[in-house]
C-alpha cells in the first residue's frame, strides 16, 4: 500500500523560504514520476513541479526559477524547495506519485501561507 506523507509547510513572510518533504512508502521515488501540486481556496488544483524517474524536472511558469524539486533516493523522499515566496504561493501543497501503471497516489497535503 502506497503512503505519501508531506511535511514542512507553515507561515512565512513574502520573500522567504520553505522546504517541503514528501516521504514515500510502498513506492520507489527513484523509478516513478513524482509531482507537487497546490490548491488555493476557490481554485483548481494545479501542477507545480514534476520529477521523472529519469530525473528530468518540469515546472509551472509561475514558479520557474524560484522552486526546485529534488529527491533523496536513500530516504525515498521528494522535496520542494521554495525560494522568494509570494503571497500568491499560499495554498495547500500535495505530493502525488504515479506508479508504473500510471495510477496516482496522493498525500494528505501541507498548508503553506505567505504573508505580505
Amino acid at each position: 500500500q502506497v503512503q505519501l506523507v508531506e511535511s514542512g509547510g507553515g507561515l512565512v513572510q513574502a520573500g522567504g523560504y520553505l522546504r517541503l518533504s514528501c516521504a514515500a512508502s510502498g513506492m520507489n521515488v527513484q523509478v516513478v514520476t513524482m509531482d507537487w501540486y497546490r490548491q488555493a481556496p476557490g481554485n483548481r488544483r494545479e501542477l507545480v513541479a514534476t520529477i521523472t524517474g529519469g530525473g528530468s524536472t518540469i515546472y509551472a511558469d509561475s514558479v520557474k526559477g524560484r522552486f526546485t524539486i529534488s529527491r533523496d533516493n536513500a530516504k525515498n523522499t521528494v522535496y520542494l524547495e521554495m525560494n522568494s515566496l509570494k503571497p500568491e504561493d499560499t495554498a495547500v501543497y500535495y505530493c502525488r506519485g504515479l506508479n508504473l501503471l500510471g495510477s496516482p497516489s496522493w498525500g494528505q497535503g501541507t498548508q503553506v501561507t505567505v504573508s505580505s
